[in-house]
């Protein structure tokens, strides 16, 4: 069986309703990490998401859901196996966004429905089906 890392991240939204979207080894993806030892889940989202992208002011919200995914982890040097936990998560616009360059974040943009919908034809399927259950959610 294959190890399991558990991550967290955020599906961040600001006052206009647009989601924070990273761009990140030639794909588009949503801000995560994996967790600390001694960390809860939801401290995790809110560190990884500050770190990847400089956003200092979130309010954390809803969990929306789980999303799994296998890579090779060159830590481990083994397949393993990513549970990530997605949290919604309000915050302003008037923050400067940084992107974590030594996490080969590239750029960070603000994506309106349609940019969201544009994005997500270059990304991974986990993202595209937690971001449709977070967008098709009534807890929005």
């Amino acid at each position: 069986m294959k190890p399991i890392i558990i991550a967290a991240g955020g599906l961040v939204t600001n006052e206009k309703n647009e989601l924070l979207m990273i761009f990140r080894r030639g794909k588009w993806d949503l801000p995560k990490g994996k967790l600390d030892e001694g960390e809860s889940i939801e401290a995790c989202a809110l560190r990884e998401v500050r770190e990847e992208t400089g956003l200092q002011q979130l309010d954390l919200l809803n969990e929306v859901g789980i999303t799994y995914h296998e890579y090779f982890d060159k830590f481990t040097n083994a397949d393993v196996i990513k549970r990530t936990h997605w949290y919604a998560m309000k915050t302003v616009t008037d923050q400067n966004l940084t992107p974590q360059t030594e996490e080969d974040i590239e750029q960070i943009v603000w994506a309106d429905r349609k940019q969201i919908a544009d994005h997500l034809t270059n990304s991974y399927k986990n993202i595209v089906e937690i971001i449709d259950k977070y967008l098709n959610s009534s807890s929005r």
